[in-house]
């Protein structure tokens, strides 16, 4: 894994923790029946049954095992996915469910065969949480896609809590001068949308338009326009039009006005469209907004049936794509573009107790952009 200033995470085997004075000072203390984990009040934001409430309730750390970390958590974004984990029920991991998979903060302890260094550095961990490691997509670089990959929240407890236990390999670090609170939303919206716009390889001066001024579509008009793209966005309803410009974008669309598509194809069409928006039924409209060779790559689905005219790929060389997600490196190079570039999500933030608020307010559609769970030690 590479850290923010391109060298490696070490990884070479160590000896056990506990063999380490000043760590064993820092996490262990004296009992009368010997050395017990010191106890600090962690609590979790959980669903216990299908259908349950969700609940901010006490719980115990998970000590890290082999290959793994434990991070004490700061900040954890709040996803539309997320909600999607709170109804789950029959969840990959069973119940308990704890969400989160937008997740900074600093590492507390370490298990055999990571480099005890970690502990204490600023990390994120996103959608991806960690692959197998050894299936031809992971050999090829690219874990993302491995058929076993893991996520927090579905995979094992996520972050809406104050400690999460993860693969060392899942941590991206965070740079010293972006807040933690910032750094959450790069391990999902960030690196998500950040890629999807460096994949498409479209050129500075490109026309690129973002579909969707959310959580998402507000990172998407800040990196294409620092890209050099002429950046369009597109939203519903005036609201969003001023904040829109503010970000970056030269012009702006309202879909409620006139549908999107028409409106591209009369401005001389686009190269890319990234849609943010997670209804398919705009998608056969959209897709006449491209110039020919155009891209309309999809973030986001609500898993309804859809369609499309073939025609309209076929006969102008179009493409369509979807994208996930992004790897620790990835993440990593997304959160140095945005400090470079004076890119920030916009974000509310909550107290972790607070969590079904938070959630409740994402779900309306009221977060202006990304509502961020904080954690009071």
């Amino acid at each position: 894994m590479h850290t923010a200033d391109g060298s490696v995470f070490p990884t070479a085997v160590i000896r056990p923790l506990w063999s380490f004075p000043f760590l064993m000072s820092r996490l262990w203390t004296t009992g009368s029946e010997g050395p017990i984990m010191r106890r600090t009040h962690h609590r979790a934001a959980r669903v216990d049954r299908p259908g349950g409430e969700l609940q901010v309730l006490p719980t115990d750390p998970r000590p890290p095992g082999p290959g793994q970390v434990r991070v004490d958590v700061q900040a954890a974004g709040v996803c539309g996915a997320d909600n999607g984990t709170v109804r789950a029920t029959d969840p990959g991991a069973g119940f308990p469910i704890v969400p989160g998979h937008e997740v900074a903060g600093t590492v507390a302890e370490v298990g055999e065969h990571v480099n005890d260094q970690l502990v204490g550095q600023r990390v994120a961990v996103g959608w991806f949480g960690g692959s197998c490691g050894h299936c031809h997509t992971c050999r090829a670089g690219d874990p993302v896609h491995c058929p076993e990959r893991q996520v927090p929240g579905n995979s094992y407890p996520g972050g809406w809590a104050t400690t999460i236990t993860v693969p060392a390999v899942a941590l991206a670090r965070v740079p010293d001068q972006m807040p933690l609170t910032d750094a959450a939303p790069f391990g999902c919206a960030g690196v998500t949308m950040f890629n999807a716009l460096t994949s498409a390889q479209i050129p500075a001066g490109g026309r690129v338009a973002v579909v969707g001024i959310g959580g998402l579509g507000h990172l998407g008009v800040q990196f294409a326009a620092a890209m050099g793209h002429e950046t369009i966005a597109v939203g519903r309803g005036k609201g969003k039009r001023t904040v829109s410009m503010d970000l970056g974008a030269a012009a702006y669309i309202d879909s409620e006005e006139e549908p999107p598509g028409r409106a591209l194809h009369r401005m001389g069409g686009a190269q890319l469209i990234v849609s943010t928006v997670p209804s398919g039924a705009m998608i056969d409209e959209l897709v006449d907004g491209l110039v020919p060779h155009g891209q309309l790559t999809l973030l986001g689905m609500d898993g309804k049936e859809w369609s499309i005219s073939p025609d309209k790929l076929v006969a102008h060389a179009r493409s369509l794509s979807g994208h996930i997600t992004g790897n620790p490196t990835e993440t990593e190079a997304a959160m140095r573009f945005a400090l470079t570039n004076g890119i920030r999500p916009m974000t509310e933030t909550v107290p972790l107790d607070r969590a079904a608020d938070a959630l409740a307010e994402q779900q309306a559609g009221r977060a202006r952009f990304r509502m961020v769970l904080t954690v009071d030690r």
